[in-house]
């Protein structure tokens, strides 16, 4: 029959695609996993997205970009299923800027000519994969929480209320995934590390950052949380929901209600304008359950629910739920955890 010739690898991916041959096709996938730190630790989010990565098949590529984080690196040579770690240090990447990023993912890319481009979903990533997909004229799919296949995936749409399942065409896919549906990657891998060099944009200077110190848990990696919302009334009151927290080593958060009304910092929100979790438990202590906030929390392995409304929409879905006055209730609950 008629050859059809191909030019380069993407153009090979492409005929394979067009002929239907899936499993020659899954042999070529290759990913860039782009890891989030803070130049001395790895945020656990990255093993998550390295075993959302592992299901696309083919190589994975974890990049590691900062200054001085080789601590870092080192810590991402064990997690299982990468292949390579790919290091870029240097004095411009420690702020892990969006122009920064994108440059040296794009740079990656090009040399590397991957089939997808995945991250976990965070502050940073939101920030610099849209920049990404945009250079690469393709569709950036978001929030993914299951992977079907190496071009099919599921994603939350109307905050949480219905699931989208999204087949991509695109020759590269660039994605974010939800943390907390993937299983955090085994450590008991051996990548080989690469360096890697990368040039300044020099497009935004970093000036300053004020961060609020806590020896509380990250509210993303958290095995318990203590949420508090507008039922509160005060942030004053907060302080009965933190001593609470600390005596079951629990990380504290709000809802949005709570963060506009001033009672929390906007780090603290959980929700869909928030940070998203699940931990093995949540208290949902005087939040009445708007849909903006279940978006965060749902997926919770149990919830308990705190509050004197009884037609609350909390109540829905939570496992063990309590129609009482919190300001009885929680100081209560912390002299019994005392005992």
């Amino acid at each position: 029959g008629e050859v059809t010739w191909v030019a380069d690898m993407q153009g090979l991916v492409r005929a394979v695609r067009r002929f239907g041959c899936t499993n020659i096709q899954r042999r070529f996938a290759s990913t860039l996993v782009i890891a989030e730190h803070n130049n001395s630790a790895l945020n656990a989010i990255t093993r998550s997205a390295v075993t959302a990565a592992s299901k696309l098949g083919g190589d994975i590529d974890l990049l590691v970009a900062g200054n001085n984080c080789d601590k870092v690196v080192e810590e991402a040579a064990k997690i299982s299923g990468v292949k390579r770690v790919l290091k870029a240090s240097a004095p411009h990447l420690e702020r892990r800027l969006a122009e920064e990023l994108e440059a040296l993912i794009l740079q990656t890319h090009n040399a590397n000519k991957y089939t997808h481009i995945l991250a976990a979903s965070s502050a940073c990533t939101k920030s610099v994969l849209p920049r990404v997909a945009a250079k690469l004229d393709v569709n950036q799919i978001s929030e993914v929480i299951a992977i079907e296949s190496e071009d099919t995936f599921v994603r939350p749409i109307y905050a949480g209320n219905a699931l989208a399942t999204v087949q991509s065409s695109d020759t590269v896919k660039v994605m974010t995934t939800r943390a907390t549906s993937f299983d955090k990657a085994e450590m008991s891998g051996s990548a080989s590390i690469e360096e890697i060099s990368s040039a300044a944009v020099g497009l935004t200077e970093w000036k300053s950052e004020e961060l609020s110190k806590s020896d509380r848990p990250e509210l993303t990696a958290a095995n318990v949380i203590v949420a508090g919302g507008r039922g509160l009334k005060s942030s004053e009151n907060f302080q009965m929901l933190y001593k609470f927290a600390d005596k079951m080593g629990a990380a504290v958060g709000a809802s949005r209600a709570a963060v506009d009304a001033g009672y929390m910092p906007n780090d603290a929100q959980i929700g869909q304008t928030g940070k998203v979790v699940a931990p093995d438990l949540y208290f949902a202590i005087g939040i009445s359950g708007a849909i903006q906030h279940l978006a965060g929390m749902k997926d919770s392995k149990t919830i308990v629910a705190i509050n004197k409304d009884p037609d609350a929409p909390i109540f829905q879905v939570s496992d063990v739920g309590l129609v009482d006055d919190l300001f009885n209730v929680v100081p209560t609950m912390t002299e019994e955890i005392k005992k």
